[in-house]
């Protein structure tokens, strides 16, 4: 299985996430939205629209890390995808 991790490096929660899925074997693709502002921009996008965030949105949390699976769907909570 390959995923899209969007998340930061200075995120305890990602990087939490990334050690599980290294160590479940998972391929990895991670966007780094402190480390690239392309990166933010498409996760501020994403955030800004998606169904997903909807109890996010207008609060102070972030919603990283945000796990994207190969067939486009999408989870915050790594137990979903593990």
């Amino acid at each position: 299985m390959k995923l899209t991790v969007i998340g930061s490096h200075a995120c305890t929660n990602t990087l939490a996430a990334l050690n599980k899925l290294t160590e479940a074997g998972v391929s990895v693709d991670f966007k780094d939205i402190l480390g690239s502002h392309a990166d933010l921009k498409a996760y501020l996008a994403l955030r800004d629209s998606d169904p997903l965030y909807d109890g996010i949105r207008g609060t102070t949390r972030l919603g990283i890390p945000c796990f994207i699976k190969e067939d486009g769907s999408m989870s915050l909570k790594l137990e979903e995808i593990l």
